[in-house]
């Protein structure tokens, strides 16, 4: 039957702020939690490290639930899928509010990234079918403004929160706003017809256990070693060491079961289709360098500028600003261009971005630079991710759409969790490269070291200070200069490593076959 023809009962537009609106709290709420950890610490008495797990436990759950989601949309249907991770979010937030310990937090967080997990893949299927190709650039771009949008404001209004409430309050407001995603969910979104076939169908095949329980635990696993790894000296841990091997051969036998079964949990073998293959790779490394250096810079002006999070929240949304002006900008170019053009361009300008953030962080500088780093960095991406989503839907029938979905946001998590845990070790190692460098030179038969060394035992000693006190006093300051400079130098060699990482990847558009002329509107913003 040809479901091609098939138009919603409803407004589209209403649809669309409905599926906005539960994405948009989704990911506000992530973003929050980072800020509110030292409060919840010391709520509960515990440790930074400790604190963490408010966090891990979240990423693990959400990856987890990530692979499956298209799985069990289908088998549920999308609508009632959808609407039971809504549910789970809002109960389940509620329940981290009440939390009377840290254990019972971390559980609830548990549950609340299962929920999260189904939201963005079911949301971006959603908005495909609802929308007609003419429409679909504007649709996906509003959308894509809503999750940039969310992390630009979640530092500020967390930090307000916390500052002037409780944490509490954090999961607090997620419910008023998951009821009202619910009614909405329940009055407007409609499961197209080929979805009640394609469920009909998944009823009859038998489930595959073994595969669901496999990618649980292969990235139960992968998560838990990339989050804990440089806190635990990597491969000097044990635990970390079997937990590496224990993902990779579990993923393995995952993967080789997936591809061969008939009715696989994630059918991998759509990755056989050159421009499938081609986006999850991109979306793969550029999920390593959007959230490398997501985390990069605010750690920059926090540990080494001394910003308050609040301030260094503030920094980071020039990033959120200026993708609210290039998402509609990209969704309309790309509806009259060679997707695979203005992609390449993506990649060019971010890398661009990441060079100037290179050549200009430095301990010198003021909020105005680290406003405007994070923009220029940013810029390029919306050119990469519409565009990659064109063309990643080239050849997939309609009934895939969900799997392309929920495998696309699976990489790009993956990646940047990778991406997360790669800048921390390296910036760790690069410091003390650094470090060793400078501290080489520092010696008193270095003129400009004696010079420095002496100018401030002279201002010190005028203070007050004892000739003697006064002198420690120099070697001690010249000691922590080197330690920020060192520092200073090592982030910026991680962000040039990430800029030449996405110059790489310029020509790999290319590879990538030319969507017809008749469907070159934008599906979902991954």
């Amino acid at each position: 039957m040809d479901h091609s023809t098939w138009r919603p009962r409803y407004n589209p537009w209403l649809v669309a702020f409905t599926v906005t609106l539960a994405t948009f709290m989704e990911v506000l709420d992530t973003s929050i939690a980072n800020i509110a950890l030292p409060h919840i610490a010391g709520s509960f008495g515990a440790s930074s490290n400790e604190s963490t797990w408010v966090l891990t436990s979240y990423l693990v759950s959400n990856g987890i639930v990530l692979p499956i989601s298209a799985w069990l949309a289908t088998r549920l249907g999308r609508k009632r899928f959808y609407m039971s991770c809504v549910a789970l979010f809002a109960g389940s937030s509620f329940l981290c509010g009440l939390a009377p310990s840290l254990g019972t937090l971390v559980f609830f967080r548990v549950l609340q990234g299962a929920g999260g997990g189904g939201l963005q893949p079911s949301e971006q299927a959603i908005l495909a079918d609802t929308f007609e190709p003419a429409q679909r650039g504007m649709a996906f771009s509003i959308y894509g403004m809503a999750v940039v949008m969310a992390p630009a404001i979640g530092p500020t209004f967390g930090g307000w929160i916390t500052d002037n409430y409780t944490w509490r309050w954090i999961f607090y407001i997620n419910v008023p706003i998951s009821l009202l995603s619910l009614y909405l969910t329940h009055r407007f979104v409609e499961d197209p017809p080929y979805l009640h076939e394609e469920r009909a169908k998944r009823k009859e095949a038998s489930i595959d256990y073994i595969g669901l329980g496999l990618v649980a635990l292969g990235v139960g696993c992968l998560q838990m070693v990339l989050d804990k790894g440089q806190e635990a000296d990597w491969f000097g841990s044990r635990w970390i060491t079997l937990g590496t091997l224990a993902a990779v051969v579990i993923l393995i036998l995952w993967v080789k079961r997936e591809w061969n079964h008939p009715h696989p949990i994630v059918e991998l073998r759509l990755l056989k289709m050159r421009n499938f293959a081609t986006a999850v790779f991109s979306m793969f490394v550029l999920g390593i360098v959007l959230y490398g250096t997501t985390v990069l810079l605010p750690i920059f002006l926090q540990n080494l500028l001394g910003y308050p999070a609040v301030i260094a929240g503030e920094a980071m949304a020039g990033g959120g600003l200026i993708m609210m002006v290039m998402m509609p900008a990209s969704g309309a170019l790309t509806g009259r261009m060679d997707p695979r053009v203005l992609m390449g361009a993506g990649f060019g300008a971010t890398s661009l971005g990441l060079y100037y953030m290179a050549t200009h962080l430095s301990l010198g500088m003021d909020f105005g630079t680290a406003f405007l780093l994070r923009a220029y960095q940013v810029a390029g991406l919306a050119f990469v991710f519409i565009p990659s989503n064109v063309l990643c839907y080239v050849g997939v029938p309609q009934e895939k759409n969900n799997q392309i979905s929920s495998m696309i946001n699976f990489v790009r998590n993956i990646g940047g969790s990778i991406g997360i845990a790669l800048v921390g070790t390296f910036v760790t190692r690069s410091t003390q490269a650094r470090r060793s460098y400078l501290a080489a030179h520092a010696h008193n038969g270095n003129p400009v070291f004696r010079e420095i060394i002496e100018g401030l035992t002279a201002m010190l000693h005028s203070r007050g200070l004892s000739v003697a006190h006064a002198t420690r006093q120099a070697y001690a300051r010249v000691s922590m200069l080197i330690e920020q400079q060192a520092a200073a130098v090592a982030f910026a060699d991680v962000v040039a490593i990430l800029a030449i990482i996405v110059a790489c990847l310029i020509p790999l558009p290319f590879i990538m076959k030319k969507p017809p002329a008749h469907s070159s509107e934008p599906p979902p913003v991954h």
